[in-house]
């Protein structure tokens, strides 16, 4: 056996997919009964309705190297919603972001022109933006200039000057909605970076959602590794290296917990106190909704846009978690997929934001959150599912605590993810790697954190040429 993958995910598979390519032999072990890691779907609700178990929207899809090499839009097929995303406000008002940039500052009124400025040079090189941001932070970029840019409005949005390029509150409130996907403390340069890149590439390529659910692509990925002779073993979990048969490279798709667990003592004391000190965020709790129509939204364009982040003002957003009107984080996956449920009624996802650990059941917070925005939303619900943080965790153990980005994603955790380092996937146990969204350039569904270690692995183990 030339390589052994632990962990069926989008990254773990990224990585199989990767070497099966440049000739080897390829073996997945996945704990799970079936692959997908962060990226399945299934009926949690009622039959016919088909929810995304983690992610739902793609944000980096359409820019991942790894899945513009795989040809992931001839293997899938990827919708991206007029609306890449919106935010509700108080008053049946609403703020678009539209795929078109120029649309979008129209519809912001004051705001239009600063957020014009804010976004058209990313817009512009998003290509340069997705390269430096999607591999190791201590890389020097290709492209300085657009680093340079990127970085300074990282250190607007990110820092207490956040508001002064605004006038109006919604352009703030729809900004704030992306960056609040990082579950971090707001402002903050983390936060702000990551949701920089998101938001760019809404008005790039646009936030696509597959057809058919998230589990179409892992399921294409699957096809194209066993095509080419790969092995996939799911329902093995694997506790230690020892359990493995010999191979001259193993990549793991585990937290940083799990590379500990499963490496044990071949690990060096001194790279073990480096990964025990690796942040774990705070968590998501999930709520999916089987409903007989559509969202009853106030703002009635909200109905047509793919993304919705449902908190109101950027002051309400930021203040964090708050059990009484929490953010919620909305897919509505049926506005260009409708065959995720019976004819006319509707599939709907939502997340919030809770401690690591908790064992709450978010569906009533959530469900009056929506409530004020969409009256009568209670009035559609056939049915609904909650998973609790802690539950996240049980079906995921890379989700420790119910933290779905693997790991913190502030800034220190973006320069050092896990470790500081310019081959952050590379570990000290020889021939092990680590792949999974505890390595750059992190969470999100794009296969990079695979890539990045699989092309290492070649170089280092086979002698592989870029």
């Amino acid at each position: 056996m030339d390589a052994i993958v632990v962990g069926a995910g989008p990254n773990g598979l990224a990585a199989a997919v990767t070497l099966a390519r440049a000739g080897l032999s390829v073996r997945v072990y996945e704990g799970a009964d079936t692959i997908g890691g962060g990226a399945r779907t299934a009926e949690l609700t009622l039959p016919g309705f088909a929810h995304d178990v983690c992610s739902a929207v793609h944000p980096m899809a359409f820019s991942s190297p790894f899945f513009r090499d795989f040809g992931l839009t001839d293997r899938v097929e990827m919708v991206a919603p007029e609306i890449s995303y919106a935010s509700p406000l108080d008053g049946g008002r609403a703020a678009i972001a539209y795929r078109d940039l120029d649309r979008t500052a129209e519809q912001l009124g004051r705001d239009g022109p600063a957020w014009r400025r804010l976004f058209r040079p990313l817009v512009r090189h998003v290509e340069r933006v997705s390269e430096f941001t999607g591999a190791s932070m201590l890389r020097i970029p290709r492209s300085p200039l657009t680093a340079v840019r990127f970085g300074l409005r990282v250190l607007e949005q990110g820092s207490p000057a956040w508001n002064r390029r605004w006038q109006d509150d919604a352009a703030p409130a729809l900004l704030t909605g992306v960056f609040a996907h990082t579950i971090q403390r707001m402002p903050s340069i983390g936060s702000a970076a990551a949701g920089l890149v998101l938001a760019t590439h809404a008005h790039a390529d646009g936030w696509p959602i597959p057809v058919g659910g998230s589990q179409a692509i892992v399921d294409a990925m699957a096809a194209e590794l066993t095509a080419l002779g790969g092995e996939i073993m799911t329902g093995v979990t694997i506790s230690s290296l020892d359990e493995l048969p010999p191979a001259r490279a193993v990549l793991l798709d585990t937290s940083t917990r799990g590379f500990l667990r499963i490496a044990g003592e071949r690990v060096p004391a001194r790279y073990a106190r480096k990964l025990s000190r690796f942040r774990f965020g705070n968590a998501a709790a999930k709520v999916d909704f089987a409903l007989s129509g559509p969202v009853p939204w106030a703002a009635g364009e909200l109905a047509r846009a793919g993304t919705v982040h449902v908190g109101g003002t950027r002051a309400e957003v930021a203040r964090g978690r708050h059990p009484e009107r929490p953010y919620v984080l909305v897919s509505q996956p049926s506005v260009v997929d409708p065959g995720r449920a019976p004819a006319g009624k509707h599939t709907l996802w939502t997340y919030t934001h809770v401690p690591r650990g908790s064992n709450v059941d978010v569906t009533e917070a959530v469900t009056a959150q929506l409530e004020r925005f969409a009256p009568g939303f209670r009035d559609v619900v056939l049915a609904s599912a909650s998973t609790s943080a802690a539950e996240l965790e049980r079906y995921n153990p890379n989700y420790v605590g119910g933290d779905i980005a693997s790991g913190d994603v502030g800034v220190g955790q973006l320069l050092a993810r896990p470790v500081l380092s310019r081959h952050p996937w590379r570990t000290p146990v020889d021939g092990v790697y680590l792949c999974s969204s505890a390595t750059p350039p992190g969470p999100g569904v794009h296969g990079m954190s695979g890539y990045h270690a699989a092309r290492l692995a070649l170089r280092d183990r086979f002698g592989a040429r870029d």
